[in-house]
């Protein structure tokens, strides 16, 4: 595979790195806090950031909504009413998302779902549920047949801890990660022939999973290797047996993780401490320019997490859209972001948003499904604020605090050869003549 711009000029060879920041400032500055329009309401529809008051301390929070790859179905564990004091019954639901108007099916059983279990959707609308019965974590497929459920058992992996995978890009598999004493193998829990299926084996403990191409077959996961050491985002090729290429090498001792990719632009959305402290930057698959930590992802008292990623820019990565989930003590929120633009826009959402939830079109609309108690099923669609305006005005003219980052003056255009990335300095590069 082509290895990340991060990795050095070579595919598959590491380079230890310093990444450039976007600004000069130190690294370790304290983040200004949004204010001006990003605060006041004026990227807000409606006013402040409407969304489901936070979970008290020490319960559960609601179960994760998920989505295709391609934006078809979604699906969730959902209650059914219940009567005061009586225990909440779950049951798995199916949301179609590609028809003229959202609806939702609910897959209910003979008996109602412990609160732990997973559903993943299918492109052709079945749904994985993973239950854990007797030590055991047993996999079904749900669909919707007449007036009732149907259920296909696929079979079951004994583990003590598996975790399933976004759901692949081509629709039809999906994939499980199981954390051994030294490695972490990579499971075919839905589209094998025979029922679970063990695929690969990566030495050392895995997390995350992203996926960096549409074929499902180019698998990206962040890697401690065993004794400890940093956390560094590896490529794994599921059709040659788990091979693994390096994918994040920002600097030696920095926790690398990757966190979105788009394999039409080769955006990626990255999470490192090479700065300093963790920071969430950008950077490019194949690009021999470094990773970037914008100024404007930081903003002050509120966490931010990338969700969805505009697709369709072809070689394009610093047009794409990027949709953030932000977190604070008013509760959560979106955010739009450009790589070209660089300025969060922060978004009011609909009350009952899927909190992390959404997806693109390719024009630019982003997708929020939501529920309450007057809309049990419905997507809101935004579309993204445009950047140019913010682009084009110098920083004098610029509100203060708008979450913009500062550009210098209007001037000629100058155009830099790229800086290869084990060249790159932390601080005060200037672009050759």
């Amino acid at each position: 595979m082509t290895a990340c711009a991060i990795e050095g000029e070579t595919a598959g060879a590491t380079a230890t790195v310093e990444p450039l920041p976007e600004e000069p400032d130190e690294p370790g500055e304290p983040a200004a806090a949004v204010t001006g329009d990003d605060a006041s309401g004026d990227d807000l529809p409606g006013g402040a950031p409407q969304s489901e008051p936070p979970t008290p301390a020490g319960l559960p929070g609601p179960p994760p909504f998920t989505i295709t790859a391609d934006g078809s179905y979604a699906a969730r564990l959902t209650a059914a009413p219940r009567a005061p004091g009586e225990e909440r019954a779950w049951y798995p639901e199916r949301w179609t998302l590609d028809g003229p108007e959202p609806y939702a099916v609910p897959l209910p059983l003979n008996q109602p779902e412990e609160p732990d279990s997973d559903v993943v959707p299918l492109a052709d609308g079945r749904v994985l549920i993973r239950r854990l019965v007797a030590g055991r974590h047993a996999f079904s497929l749900l669909y919707p047949t007449g007036p009732g459920t149907g259920e296909l058992p696929l079979g079951a992996v004994e583990c003590t801890g598996l975790t399933l995978l976004p759901p692949s890009p081509d629709g039809a598999n999906v994939f499980a990660l199981v954390a051994g004493e030294h490695s972490t193998a990579v499971w075919l829990v839905a589209g094998g022939a025979h029922g679970p299926e063990h695929v690969a084996e990566v030495q050392g403990h895995c997390s995350g999973g992203v996926w960096l191409d549409r074929a499902g077959r180019l698998l990206a996961l962040d890697r401690q290797l065993p004794g400890g050491g940093p956390v560094k985002a590896v490529a794994v090729d599921l059709e040659r047996g788990g091979e693994v290429t390096p994918l994040l090498q920002i600097a030696p001792e920095s926790n690398d993780r990757l966190l979105l990719a788009d394999a039409d632009s080769g955006l990626l959305l990255i999470r490192s401490d090479a700065p300093g402290h963790d920071r969430l930057g950008w950077g490019v698959l194949g690009s021999c320019l470094p990773v970037r930590f914008p100024e404007c992802l930081r903003p002050a008292d509120v966490a931010v997490t990338p969700f969805a990623v505009q697709p369709g820019q072809m070689l394009m990565p610093e047009s794409c859209a990027v949709a953030l989930r932000i977190d604070g003590a008013a509760g959560s929120w979106a955010g739009v972001w450009r790589p070209a633009g660089r300025r969060l826009h922060q978004l009011a959402v609909p009350e009952g948003w899927q909190a992390g939830s959404g997806f693109w079109s390719r024009d630019g609309v982003l997708h929020l499904p939501y529920a309450n108690a007057a809309t049990p099923c419905s997507v809101a669609l935004l579309e993204a604020p445009p950047d140019e305006d913010e682009c084009c005005r110098s920083a004098p003219d610029r509100p203060a605090g708008s979450g913009a980052e500062p550009s210098a003056a209007p001037a000629l255009p100058v155009v830099c050869k790229p800086v290869p990335l084990g060249q790159a300095p932390l601080l005060g590069r200037t672009p050759p003549g």
